[in-house]
């Protein structure tokens, strides 16, 4: 027999995926967890409670969010901020976690958009000030433009200055007689010796054969006379000989209702990128600098539009565009991008494409940049990637960061980020999971080699996330009295219970007597009750209302519950005799690290937060340590399981274990 102390300190590798549970010869071994669900790891270490979901709004069955949902975010300034939800031709607008209603001084509280569910899917957005871009490759590029109130919105189809054009079925032709130039380069005048050209004509190219000159034809005058911009300078502005030059014609809107749209955009260095279409899926388009709405390429100058194509030796359609340290391109078959410097910006004649890893990004998912680097769902959807800039190999590469936790990605579907906004958090990736509809959540300090996921479920399924600025939102199905109903949530650090509303005397809304209303949106359902910090019997709606144990003093929330669970990886050390890893273990008992902890506990057994001197009906808030013994017989893996047996705030730092080995 032998004893062993192990001493926990921190969590920062999160859930493990099982696949590693023999691998004790890596130090995440010791930080990580057997299972962590509804908890997120802190940056500095411990895990906490996940945060609950505040009930926002019902999506009304109108709008057939069963169809398809997007969460899109809306920062019009740092005092302002929205989240837009898109279901089928309607656009909704929550500032604050509140619905706006009378938009447009109407008697509607969405916004018509003739964005259908086939669409929504796959859409994609960027914004700059107050207008949002959203694209996707089976309708026309659209503008939504946020007004001077919260519920002033108009959306339009872009009117772009100039359309890019293409030959997608180029036809070449000699028209008889000779052509001449009025200059080599620049602004010129075409002058044919017989009448050759049309009105039709315009943005078709006038060659010449032996490849010295190119010209664009952007004016009609005469059957013999166009004016044009000179792509390719001409040799001398002597007359191309009869044979000699030929007529490029069937140039026609690189995007159309025949031909499809972009599918990404983003505003990168002044100028509004388009990444892919439906029939040019590898090409890229860029506006004017300053001038978004205007794509001609003119003359190739600096300022002018651009447009290049990515050609390698596999089909590499772009689904997704960001701006970052460089512009970074993500198609199907791998990522790209476009190396620049503060002295050498983007321009018609320095565009490089370069290649560097070949992972492919998943359809329908957007990267996001995250601190340390771009964050981007492979495209079979089983690891989670970040591409970064590596200074040893100057290049980008595309590190898997989600390579002990693998098991946790089940078909993503949506993905968001959102950023640290203090000192104490770091970065919080939410991913949607398709398959099961929970939520996998990665706490991300890349400084502090934090990487740590966990998983989240509630009482239905996660449909979509959003972020703005610092609060997650969601599209939610459930099930309740029946039948299945989509609300918008968001998580609140201040509830502890899903789906849920709260009353207070800070809200100036706290009910004077028993009955608590304003839960149809909970009706038939089994709901907790917390009042003023201590959990009371559940109660079951009726008319959108219950009536609880006792009236509440400070506040009162009322809502779905649910359990976070923690377990520890089993326990593996060495002893001089060696490993103990077909050993039997005991473990004697427990002593937790917890801080602003109310309710806790460990392998089903309640912890007591009492503290003397007792004082009767209040809230046991606990911070320090507390030990616990004994705990369990032998068994073949030694593990501890930590949970709730009530919804109330917990937070652990640190676990430290005695254990008992024998054969």
């Amino acid at each position: 027999m032998s004893r062993v102390t192990t001493f926990q300190s921190n969590f920062t590798t999160g859930e493990i995926d099982p696949l590693l549970k023999g691998r004790s010869d890596i130090k995440q071994y010791y930080n990580g967890l057997s299972s962590a669900t509804n908890v997120l790891v802190q940056p500095q270490g411990g895990v906490t409670r996940r945060p609950g979901l505040q009930y926002v709004g019902t999506i009304p069955s109108a709008s057939a969010p069963q169809s398809g949902c997007r969460l899109v975010p809306f920062e019009y300034s740092t005092t302002q901020s929205y989240m837009l939800l898109f279901v089928n031709n309607r656009m909704y607008v929550y500032k604050d976690g509140v619905l706006q209603t009378g938009i447009n001084g109407g008697g509607n509280d969405y916004l018509t958009t003739s964005i259908g569910s086939a669409n929504i899917g796959t859409m994609n957005w960027t914004q700059s000030a107050d207008t949002l871009i959203i694209v996707q490759e089976d309708m026309a590029p659209k503008k939504i433009v946020r007004g001077g109130s919260h519920t002033t919105w108009t959306i339009s189809d872009i009117s772009f200055d100039f359309t890019p054009k293409y030959a997608f079925t180029l036809s070449t032709s000699e028209p008889a007689g000779t052509v001449t130039p009025s200059a080599v380069d620049g602004n010129v005048t075409l002058t044919a010796s017989s009448s050759v050209f049309a009105s039709g004509n315009i943005n078709d190219y006038v060659e010449s054969k032996d490849g010295i000159g190119r010209a664009r034809i952007i004016d009609y005058t005469s059957g013999t006379s166009v004016k044009a911009i000179v792509e390719v300078p001409f040799f001398s502005t002597d007359a191309i000989a009869n044979g000699d030059w030929v007529l490029e014609t069937d140039y026609v809107d690189a995007w159309s209702g025949t031909y499809g749209y972009p599918r990404t955009c983003v505003f990168h260095e002044g100028r509004l990128y388009f990444g892919g279409s439906k029939t040019l899926p590898t090409s890229v388009w860029a506006s004017r600098v300053n001038d978004y709405y205007d794509f001609n390429p003119g003359e190739g100058l600096d300022d002018d539009a651009l447009f290049f194509t990515i050609d390698t030796d596999q089909m590499n359609a772009i689904n997704g565009i960001v701006s970052g340290r460089d512009l970074q391109l993500f198609t199907k078959g791998g990522e790209f991008y476009l190396p620049q410097s503060d002295l050498n910006p983007i321009t018609p004649s320095n565009v490089v494409v370069r290649p560097s890893t070949r992972r492919g990004n998943k359809d329908g998912i957007r990267p996001v940049i995250a601190e340390s680097g771009t964050l981007f769902i492979q495209r079979s959807g089983k690891s989670l990637r970040e591409f970064n800039f590596s200074d040893v190999e100057l290049s980008y590469i595309s590190n898997n960061i989600s390579l002990l936790s693998s098991h946790l990605l089940k078909a993503p579907s949506d993905m968001a980020l959102r950023r640290a906004t203090s000192t104490d958090e770091g970065d919080l990736l939410l991913i949607v999971n398709g398959t099961d509809g929970n939520l996998t959540t990665y706490s991300i300090l890349k400084g502090q080699q934090v990487v740590a996921p966990s998983s989240q479920t509630t009482d239905g399924d996660f449909i979509n996330v959003g972020v703005d600025v610092d609060t997650v939102y969601f599209v939610v199905k459930r099930s309740i009295n029946g039948s299945t109903v989509y609300y918008v949530e968001k998580w609140n650090d201040d509830y502890t219970l899903d789906s849920a509303v709260q009353y207070s005397t800070v809200a100036g809304n706290l009910p004077g007597s028993t009955s608590v209303s304003g839960l149809n949106h909970l009706e038939a359902e089994s709901i907790k009750v917390i009042n003023n910090g201590r959990t009371l019997g559940n109660e079951t709606v009726s008319s959108g209302a219950v009536t609880v144990d006792e009236a509440p003093a400070t506040y009162i929330e009322l809502g779905l519950d649910y359990t976070p669970t923690i377990t520890t990886m089993p326990i593996e050390t060495q002893l001089p005799s060696g490993t103990i890893v077909g050993m039997k273990k005991r473990i004697l008992e427990a002593t937790l690290i917890l801080y602003l902890t109310e309710n806790i506990t460990i392998n089903g057994s309640d912890v007591s937060l009492e503290t003397f001197p007792v004082t009767l009906g209040t809230n046991k808030n606990f911070t320090g340590k507390k030990r616990i013994m004994p705990l369990m017989g032998y068994d073949n893996q030694g593990q501890i399981t930590i949970s709730q047996s009530a919804p109330l705030f917990f937070t652990l730092l640190g676990l430290e274990f005695k254990v008992r080995t024998g054969q």
